[in-house]
């Protein structure tokens, strides 16, 4: 009985061990509010970005030729590093399955198949330039608090502007058609313009003053056409930037907190709210640190020079 006794300690301590080691590479790889795993994600974007520059350089003839076995040797360094993070990833995730099978998990997985098909299948070199889908993998690491803020007011300008962009959309879609009718009734299939949808692509690429040059009108009316299409290009390419850029500042004066509740686990709060203003829960562990509005502490500070009664 002792040693079953002292057995199942043994055993009791090796499985709290384990259970240690995972949360603690859980902590570290799939966190981003602690130091150990805000490093790892930056030696993560530093790790991929070398990886996506020696696959873009490779592609390159006299480089690859040049230096065939350095760039071996950083693929396959690379690759091993990846598999590595990905046998972790699998082994400290709470929920298996759902990593294997989410976005970022078949990400992972396909960053690192090529090289190992490129052993075993005659020709699946060619595949390896889907290695380039590492760079999805740093829209996981952009999950980082400093970063997701500054793309969370981007998307919510983004989708305020939607409705305005879509109407610019159209008004340049009915002036490219109504310049590209235009246009091919004076100029005519014998200097280019051979159909509506031909004059229309010309259209386009004049007004977004692209001007490749393959289509060019030769009758005097067809260079005042020209003209105006050119003038109409200046006069409204730059409403798109100026809707986002109107809706971006608007979003950056309301910007709201990415840190959820305790309680509701809801974010978009201000960033100097008190409770939740979606239950009604005090949030004042959002930040380390409990937020004080002006009003209390104006408050606080009139109450305190009353006099005792």
């Amino acid at each position: 009985m002792p040693i079953m006794g002292q057995f199942t300690r043994n055993e009791i301590i090796r499985v709290m061990t384990k259970q240690q080691l995972r949360s603690e590479l859980f902590r570290i790889i799939f966190g981003t509010d602690t130091p150990a795993g805000k490093r790892f994600d930056l030696i993560l974007i530093y790790a991929i970005l070398i990886s996506i520059f020696a696959v873009i350089l490779d592609t390159v003839d006299t480089l690859s030729a040049r230096f065939t076995v350095g760039f071996l040797f950083i693929e396959w360094l690379f690759t091993g590093l990846f598999t590595l993070e990905y046998i972790l990833r699998i082994y400290c995730s709470p929920n298996r399955r759902k990593y294997l099978f989410s976005f970022y998990g078949i990400v992972d997985l396909i960053s690192i198949v090529p090289s190992y098909l490129g052993l075993i299948v005659v020709g699946a070199q060619y595949l390896l330039i889907v290695r380039l889908v590492r760079v999805l993998r740093i829209f996981r690491v952009l999950k980082l608090v400093r970063y997701l803020s500054e793309a969370d007011v981007l998307i919510r300008a983004l989708y305020q502007s939607r409705r305005k962009i879509s109407v610019f959309f159209l008004v340049v879609v009915v002036l490219s058609t109504l310049f590209g009718c235009l246009m091919y009734v004076v100029e005519g299939p014998n200097n280019g313009f051979s159909s509506i949808p031909k004059s229309i692509y010309w259209t386009i690429v004049t007004i977004t003053t692209v001007g490749y040059g393959d289509i060019t009108p030769h009758t005097v009316l067809g260079q005042v056409v020209s003209t105006l299409a050119m003038l109409t290009g200046y006069s409204i390419i730059a409403i798109p930037t100026g809707i986002i850029t109107a809706e971006l500042a608007n979003e950056m004066k309301r910007d709201k907190s990415i840190y959820p509740c305790s309680n509701c686990v809801k974010a978009g709060h201000d960033l100097d709210a008190v409770f939740c203003k979606w239950c009604g829960a005090s949030l004042g562990n959002m930040h380390g640190q409990t937020p004080v509005l002006k009003e209390e502490s104006q408050v606080g500070a009139s109450s305190s020079k009353k006099p005792e009664q």
